[in-house]
């Protein structure tokens, strides 16, 4: 086994510094010296529910970037040296139709998850990227464009690919109309992205105050959800709504806003959703969701962003801060998410 330093959940608000154990390199694996790591609402989330009492410890982080210090004895893709980026899934059957299909992110017997997943030879939990190594199967990373910043692109491993999915498979570009529900980490990604791609793109927001911040992100205009005169003049107007908003909340008035046969993608709140069938009826309009991506979809966003110089807006604190981030991240006081320098580990 290979050992490392990283942060382990303490408890459901706390980590501490802890020795953790790796694997030993299989033929296909590489291993990664976490350079940073993106804080992500899933961490939070993990942490809440986490027992300390369970036998399998919980190391949070999926989105990060590295270099590889390590490669097993089949790994011809990677070097020692290489930059690489990884993000929520790190493995998957490989033989299902959704594997075929290039969306390992549906895969029928579930993913393996970066961390709190079962490792599918040896049946160990996995442990994250809040840590100075990880050992990971080599077709689960992905090269670092030479044109990305590593601590920006971070978080483009999850909350950037989460929105590249539905972006991309519900046909974004020249000629549609986007609006962005929610100016967060995976809304102001959704926001560059839809740009980049050539939509005109608006934000909706609870607060006409994120205007200046909407335009820098390259939106077009704001639309303010509380206004109902400035939602009823927006009725039928947008091809593909992203919804990002990470709380219950009513989807008639985002439904409302998509024009006929155009889709309302839900992807901050997954958990259980009333609509009315008349909402849908009226306009043929569509109710779609996505998580995560495909290898191949994930590196498409990877060199995209490269070419057209999309990036999270970030801040980083050393990994030792990771406690202050995650109590900031709560009362959603980051913009627009959070990176964990590594380095200190070390």
């Amino acid at each position: 086994m290979r050992t490392t330093i990283g942060w382990q959940a303490a408890g459901p608000t706390a980590l501490r510094r802890a020795s953790l154990k790796r694997r030993d390199l299989r033929p296909d694996d590489i291993a990664v010296q976490v350079e940073y790591c993106g804080v992500c609402h899933t961490d939070l989330h993990a942490l809440h529910t986490y027992d300390q009492h369970t036998k399998a410890p919980l190391v949070p982080g999926h989105e990060f970037t590295g270099v590889v210090t390590g490669t097993g004895a089949m790994v011809t893709t990677f070097s020692v040296g290489d930059r690489v980026a990884v993000g929520n899934i790190v493995d998957s059957c490989g033989v299902c139709a959704m594997c075929e299909a290039g969306q390992e992110n549906f895969c029928h017997s579930f993913p393996t998850l970066t961390y709190g997943g079962t490792d599918r030879q040896d049946g160990s939990t996995t442990l994250g990227g809040y840590s100075r190594e990880y050992v990971v199967r080599d077709t689960f990373a992905y090269p670092l464009p030479s044109g990305l910043d590593p601590a920006t692109a971070a978080p483009l491993m999850c909350a950037g690919v989460t929105v590249w999915e539905p972006l991309r498979s519900l046909g974004v570009g020249p000629g549609t109309r986007v609006a962005v529900a929610g100016l967060g980490g995976l809304g102001h990604l959704a926001v560059k992205m839809a740009v980049a791609l050539g939509a005109a793109t608006t934000v909706i927001s609870r607060t006409q105050d994120k205007l200046d911040d909407a335009r820098a992100l390259g939106a077009r205009d704001l639309i303010d959800s509380t206004d109902t005169q400035q939602m009823a003049t927006a009725r039928d107007t947008f091809d593909v709504v992203i919804d990002t908003i990470p709380t219950p909340h009513n989807l008639a008035p985002y439904l409302k806003l998509v024009t006929m046969d155009g889709t309302l993608s839900l992807l901050g709140y997954l958990g259980p959703v009333t609509v009315e069938a008349t909402d849908l009826l009226i306009g043929r309009k569509k109710l779609s969701s996505a998580g995560s991506g495909g290898r191949m979809a994930t590196a498409e966003m990877l060199q995209f962003c490269a070419d057209n110089g999309v990036a999270a807006d970030i801040e980083v604190l050393p990994s030792s801060h990771v406690d202050t981030a995650l109590d900031r991240l709560r009362r959603n006081d980051v913009r627009y998410r959070f990176v964990l320098d590594m380095s200190d580990l070390d």
